[in-house]
C-alpha cells in the first residue's frame, strides 16, 4: 500500500447499492464497531482494515496519523467502497477532515467520544473519559468537551489509558496487567466522582468487563457506561437510505472480508474469539506508506 498513490477528490465514487461498506481502525478496536453494522445492516458486504501493523495510533503525531490513514482509505476506496466508517476515536479526530477533503462524494463516518449521551444520563455531571493520549489532546475533542460543557453543566475527567490497546491487541482481555491498567485508569475518576464512564476508543469496549469491575471495586455499584458504536451504525444506516444505497440483495448475508498489516492468523483469532466470526482475511505487505 503506497501512501503517494491516494486518489484525488476528482475520482468519481461508487455508487452501487451492492458495493461494500469500509471499516477501518488502528488495530482490532474496530470490531466493537463491526459487530453493530453486522447486527443492524446484516446484507451489506463489508471490508474491515485492521492496520495492527501501525498500531498504536495513540502513540503517533498527528501528521503520521492523517498519512496513515489516508493511504488506509486510499485502499479501501481502490477496492471499491460507497462508504467508510472511520471506527478508530483518535484516526477521527487527527484525520476524518482530511479524509473528507479528498474524497467529498464518499460516506464517511467518524467516531467520537459520547460525551452528549453522558452528560445527559449522568446524575452527578462528573464524567470520566477512557481516551488515548492523542485523542484526548486533539483540537476536534478539546472542542467537543468545552461545547458540551457550557451546554449541560457537565464536567469532563480526561484520562489517557497508555498501554491499554496495546494490551487489546495482544488478546490479554482478562489477564491480570490489563486489570491492573484498567483500575490505575478508573479508580481516580471514580473518587472524584464521576458515575459514568465514555468509553473513547474503540478497543475499549472489549474490557468492559474489567472497567466495570474496576468501578466497583472503587466504590461505584452500577456505573454507567457509553459506547458509541451502535450510534455511529444509525448513522451509517441512515445516509445510506438517503442515498438509496442500502443493499437490496435477498441474501441472508452479506460477504466479508479483512485485512490486516500484522499477522493473518492472529486476526483470525480475535474475528472468531470475539464475533464467532470467520472472515476471508489477507495480509497486507508493507507497514508504513510511502
Amino acid at each position: 500500500m503506497d501512501g503517494t498513490a491516494l486518489q484525488s477528490h476528482a475520482t468519481p465514487m461508487p455508487m452501487a447499492a451492492d458495493a461494500p461498506i469500509g471499516i477501518f481502525d488502528s488495530g482490532i478496536g474496530g470490531l466493537s464497531v463491526l459487530r453493530h453494522v453486522r447486527i443492524a445492516l446484516p446484507q451489506e458486504k463489508l471490508l474491515y482494515f485492521a492496520d495492527s501493523g501501525y498500531a498504536p495510533y495513540g502513540d503517533k503525531n498527528e501528521q503520521q496519523i492523517v498519512d496513515r490513514s489516508l493511504a488506509v482509505a486510499g485502499f479501501l476506496i481502490e477496492a471499491g467502497i460507497k462508504a467508510l466508517v472511520v471506527a478508530c476515536n483518535t484516526a477521527t479526530a487527527a484525520a476524518i477532515q482530511a479524509i473528507r477533503e479528498h474524497w467529498p462524494q464518499l460516506i464517511v463516518i467518524g467516531i467520537e467520544p459520547g460525551l452528549k449521551p453522558a452528560a445527559a444520563q449522568s446524575k452527578s455531571k462528573i464524567i470520566g473519559v477512557l481516551a488515548t493520549r492523542s485523542t484526548l489532546s486533539s483540537k476536534r475533542f478539546v472542542q467537543l468537551r468545552e461545547q458540551v460543557a457550557t451546554n449541560t453543566g457537565a464536567r469532563f475527567l480526561s484520562q489517557a489509558c497508555v498501554g491499554l490497546v496495546d494490551q487489546i491487541e495482544k488478546g490479554e482481555l482478562l489477564a491480570a496487567t490489563t486489570a491492573r491498567l484498567v483500575d490505575q485508569y478508573v479508580a481516580p475518576l471514580i473518587a472524584q466522582g464521576a458515575d459514568t464512564l465514555v468509553l473513547g476508543c474503540t478497543h475499549y469496549p472489549f474490557v468492559r468487563t474489567l472497567i466495570e469491575s474496576a468501578a466497583h471495586h472503587a466504590g461505584l455499584t452500577t456505573p454507567i457506561i457509553i459506547d458509541t458504536g451502535e450510534a455511529v451504525t444509525r448513522h451509517l444506516q441512515r445516509l445510506l437510505e438517503e442515498r438509496s444505497l442500502l443493499c437490496n440483495t435477498a441474501l441472508a448475508q452479506g460477504e466479508m472480508t479483512a485485512y490486516t498489516t500484522a499477522s493473518a492468523a492472529t486476526l483470525e483469532n480475535v474475528f472468531s474469539k470475539l464475533l464467532k466470526m470467520r472472515p476471508d482475511i489477507i495480509q497486507i505487505a508493507g507497514k508504513t506508506p510511502q
